[in-house]
């Protein structure tokens, strides 16, 4: 089963919504799908239950890993783990030995790059991420082009040796989608075909691991 890990420690830089989103993904193309909830906000386990209206949609199996035991139905093909925020030393230690890759949403100000600088470093200094058992990737969240402080951030992750997958754009579609417990790739395609073209990079990662 492969793992895919969403954290960082700063809350609301869009951690629920690479899970969820990613799970729709990998859901529609076919895998059995799982969503690990580690915050006891419930934020993707509310979107599960939003999604629950729909027919037609695939299933994407919820788990509440914040008060239960974190395990995956057999036969599953890929977890998506959503981390609570506000996680350091140990709590972030146990997370990445459950995954194989870990995906850091970083958003365009100023504090959240200071905490993402101090997150990162601690990143670094794990044994899973020094030798290589746990892939890491960043994303640049909630951007708008050709502004300042996208640019600053652009500059920011360019200092780490550590592959920038994509930007994401603000865009109201993300509401959207978390709203109605849908993916923005199951909404209709003329509606979000500038967010979409945004995840290649991201999904042509993922599968190169």
């Amino acid at each position: 089963m492969q793992t895919i890990l969403c954290m960082n420690a700063k809350g609301g830089c869009g951690k629920t919504t690479i899970a969820t989103n990613l799970a729709t993904w990998f859901a529609d193309d076919g895998k059995r799908v799982a969503v690990m909830d580690f915050d006891p906000q419930r934020s993707s386990l509310d979107w599960l239950g939003a999604r629950d209206d729909y027919e037609g949609v695939p299933d994407i199996e919820g788990i509440d890993a914040a008060h239960g035991d974190a395990r995956a139905a057999h036969g599953t093909d890929l977890a998506l783990l959503d981390a609570p925020s506000g996680i350091y030393g140990g709590e972030v230690t146990q997370l990445l030995r459950r995954a194989d890759t870990l995906l850091v949403p970083v958003l365009p100000s100023p504090i959240d790059m200071r905490a993402a600088t101090r997150f990162i470093a601690e990143l670094l200094k794990s044994g899973r991420i020094s030798r290589g058992q746990t892939r890491i990737g960043l994303i640049a969240n909630r951007v708008r082009e050709n502004t300042r402080i996208y640019h600053a951030l652009e500059d920011f992750l360019a200092e780490y040796d550590i592959p920038l997958l994509t930007h994401l754009r603000e865009s109201q579609n993300y509401i959207r989608a978390a709203e109605t417990g849908l993916g923005i790739f199951e909404l209709a395609p003329s509606q979000v075909a500038p967010d979409v073209v945004q995840w290649d990079p991201v999904v042509a990662w993922l599968a190169r691991g």
